[in-house]
């Protein structure tokens, strides 16, 4: 979460919020969340992965790492699913993607005149 932090700002001049959510407790997530500037959500469950489209391990108790990339009406443009560590989003490759989306989407306005 600490590379989404360090680009938050950018992230915002793109028009994007950054919402996190974690299966910790209240109090590790605040160890952890004190030092972000967007909203982490504590304690989510099987229930949540499930409204969200994620992956629940049931050995681990834990939604796998699921991320997503959603318009301003909360469609999803693109997602990303893992089972470990390895395939989360890199915070600089997803700002220039987003960068990239927003291109293409000022020049398909653009075009419509």
């Amino acid at each position: 979460m600490a590379g989404y932090e360090e680009r938050r700002e950018a992230f915002g001049e793109q028009g994007v919020k950054i919402i996190a959510g974690v299966v910790d407790s209240q109090e590790e997530t605040q160890a952890v969340a004190a030092e972000l500037g967007f909203p982490v959500a504590f304690g989510m469950t099987a229930s949540d992965g499930d409204a969200m489209g994620s992956w629940w391990d049931e050995k681990r108790q834990c939604i796998q790492p699921s991320e997503f990339i959603l318009s301003g009406s909360g469609r999803v443009l693109i997602s990303a699913y893992s089972n470990g560590p390895v395939g989360r989003m890199d915070p600089e490759e997803t700002l220039n993607l987003v960068k990239y989306l927003n291109q293409q989407r000022k020049r398909g306005a653009g075009s419509a005149k």
